[in-house]
């Protein structure tokens, strides 16, 4: 009978904790979420560099490009080396 009440409280105690768990996950992941966000914000709250500029007149469009990547041909990679399958 001890062993049956002791099964029967251990699924019972697993299934509080999993419905527990599906409620409270949530809130605690966007706690965190929200305690990062801000973390960032402080840390990183004056940074504009996206900002809009500021002799620009309502519905004109800029575009600004990133400078092409330079590619250096003469870097060197690597040697290549041909291996061959002895039997």
């Amino acid at each position: 009978m001890v062993l049956l009440q002791t099964i029967l409280i251990l699924i019972l105690v697993y299934y509080a904790l999993k419905l527990l768990l599906k409620w409270l996950a949530p809130k605690l992941l966007n706690y965190a979420v929200k305690k990062t966000n801000e973390r960032f914000g402080q840390q990183f709250g004056n940074y504009t560099d996206y900002a809009e500029p500021r002799n620009s007149r309502e519905g004109e469009t800029t575009v600004s490009k990133k400078p092409p990547r330079k590619s250096n041909p003469s870097k060197k990679v690597g040697e290549y080396i041909d291996f061959e399958e002895i039997d």
